[in-house]
This record gives structure tokens, sequence and C-alpha cells, in this order.
């Protein structure tokens, strides 16, 4: 389903950190949403999962208006966030991870289909299946989090920042995965700062700049536009 964001104004206490942000999630589509630290990235992320409610302006998912639903609810319509940092239960071991991504799925059929697909997608996750998450490198964390997420069967995957504090060679095989997923059929909004490697995958973007979108288009525009690359490119 496609996520539709309107004219949003959010913040925390008296401040405004987003000034009237729109923007398009199509379906079946990875959308970016690109920007420093700073940029107001991550309120935009907790006003779509309820989390930072919107002042004004409106949020609709598919054909519900999410504005002002609770988080659990948004959750059950089939939106799911893989938040920055590689946030696993280290103590718990890469199976018990995983079935916490679809612990509210009674459907355990369902459940079980989805383990499988995550395993094919991470071979290493299966290898691995009753070693503590704790032990596992920062790239192999970062796999159990995108896999916990897709264990929730989601409609929408929203990713904050996967490339952060990864070694290029996993920054790669994660963008590569979030691909796949999409091709899956699992609309993508991908939150980054790493430019090139999003603009490579993405169909299109926004720039989130001080609370508001100062560039958008498909990726081949943002990375022709001379603005985006002086600001992220050097040139």
């Amino acid at each position: 389903m496609e996520l539709v964001i309107e004219n949003i104004v959010s913040g925390y206490d008296q401040a405004d950190v987003l000034s009237g942000v729109s923007l398009h999630v199509p379906e079946g589509q990875i959308t970016c949403l690109l920007g420093s630290n700073g940029a107001g990235k991550t309120t935009l992320i907790r006003a779509i999962l309820g989390l930072t409610p919107a002042r004004s302006g409106r949020i609709r998912f598919g054909a519900a208006d999410i504005t002002h639903e609770p988080t659990h609810r948004i959750a059950a319509l089939g939106v799911t966030c893989i938040p920055e940092g590689r946030r696993v239960f280290p103590r718990m071991s890469v199976m018990e991870n995983l079935r916490v991504g679809s612990y509210t799925d009674t459907n355990r059929q369902a459940v079980e289909k989805r383990l499988e697909e995550v395993f094919a997608i991470f071979p290493r996750l299966h290898e691995r299946a009753e070693q503590l998450a704790g032990t596992m490198s920062g790239g192999e964390q970062a796999m159990l989090s995108i896999g916990r997420g897709l264990m929730s069967g989601p409609k929408l995957l929203i990713v904050d920042e996967p490339s952060l504090g990864l070694s290029p060679l996993f920054v790669k095989e994660n963008f590569k995965v979030i691909q796949r997923i999409n091709e899956l059929g699992v609309t993508v909004l991908l939150v980054e700062q790493n430019v090139r490697q999003t603009l490579a995958i993405a169909h299109r973007g926004y720039v989130l700049s001080q609370g508001r979108i100062v560039a958008q288009g498909d990726a081949a525009q943002l990375r022709d536009n001379e603005e985006v690359r002086a600001a992220y490119f050097g040139s």
C-alpha cells in the first residue's frame, strides 16, 4: 500500500522540527529520504509511527488515515520500522529474536513461511539460529534486525540508516538485501545519509533539510540535481 504524507508539522515541546513536509511512497517502490543529522528524518519516522504525533497535516496509509492512530494500530496495518543501530536482544538467540518479530501473529503457518523466507534471504541467520545475538558481528546483527522486521509480514518497511556503523562490505550487502526485499513485493521507505548507495537502488526520493523538503524526484533527477551534488557529492 502507498504512504502519503501531506503538510506534516511535528516536533517536541514548543519547537516544530518538521514544517509542512509532504511526500509520497508509491506501493511497490523504494522511496528514499535523504538528509544530514538534524534534518528531521527521525522526527518524520516517529510521526509516521504515531510516536511523535503530527500537530497538523495528514498521514495516509492505503485507505486508512493514520495521522492520530496509536502505534500498535499502525503496526497492525502492516507498517514496520527497522531502527538505526542494529537493536537486537543480545541475550536471546537468533531464533528467539526472529520470533519476537511475529509475536502478535496467531497464524503459525504464515509465521513459519516467513521464517523460511528470512532464512532464504539470510542463510547465515539459519546457520546461527541458536547463537546469542549479542555475540554476533555488527553486520550479522544488522541482518538479524532486518530479518526480525520481515517476520511481521510488513506491507511498508521503513529502514532507518542501514549503513550506520557498518563496514563498506556489509553496507553493500545490506543495500542488496533491501533491493531484494522490495523485489519480493514490499514497499520500502529508506531513510539514509549514504547518498550514492541509496540512489543506486531507490526509484525516487526526497531531500530533507532543516525540517523542509528541499529537493525531490526520481533517483536520476536527484543525482543530477546541482544542489544535491554540491551537498552530498562534493561537486
